[in-house]
């Protein structure tokens, strides 16, 4: 397999370091204090929605999206050098839009739900206007392997029922948060084609 960057990709990696350098690192300690100041860590410091607004007008945002109309269409293997540069402040991928589990979740709207879905619920997760959470832990299994999730979904005429208890979801704390995506079974009888 051929690991070099593309052309692309270098472009990319230039233009996120030069933003993390020129942007984010300087503003590392600006974020802490004003963080620190809040007296709440789910309050979000401005310096964050500044970065945010200048990443997306230097045109360095939702670079994660593979195959959408979205963002760029990367692969993951084309992404992850981007993510690794984004990683080096805890905080930094959230300025270019790429910060979990917002990605994922964006994700899976894009992909699966519907045009009405998209609207209300993609298109200001795009706009980084609003945050979500992604709900799969459980305090009762190893829920890192979802084949363990306990949390049923059942139809009940037009309309789902679900039962369940997760704990540890991310994104859950946000006060941004608006959409959740919630990992259950819709038939616990199914067997499991891994383990046989």
């Amino acid at each position: 397999m051929d690991f070099e960057y593309s052309p692309k990709v270098q472009e990319l990696r230039k233009k996120v370091q030069d933003f993390m350098d020129t942007n984010v690192y300087p503003n590392e300690k600006t974020y802490d204090e004003q963080l620190n100041t809040q007296g709440d860590r789910w309050q979000i410091p401005p310096i964050l929605e500044e970065l945010k607004q200048k990443a997306k007008d230097q045109n360095l945002w939702n670079l994660f999206l593979p195959e959408s109309d979205y963002g760029y269409g990367l692969t993951n293997l084309e992404y992850a050098p981007l993510s690794e540069i984004m990683g080096s402040v805890h905080w930094g991928s959230e300025v270019f839009n790429c910060s979990a589990p917002d990605t994922g979740n964006m994700e899976v709207i894009s992909r699966y739900c519907t045009k009405e879905h998209q609207d209300r619920w993609l298109q200001p997760l795009l706009n980084g206007e609003i945050r979500s959470c992604f709900a799969m832990t459980e305090p009762a299994v190893a829920s890192s392997d979802a084949t363990n999730i306990e949390s049923s979904i059942v139809r009940d005429g037009d309309e789902y029922v679900i039962n369940g208890r997760k704990w540890w979801s991310s994104g859950m704390g946000d006060p941004r948060c608006k959409v959740i995506i919630f990992m259950g079974k819709t038939d616990p009888t199914n067997p499991n084609k891994y383990l046989q």
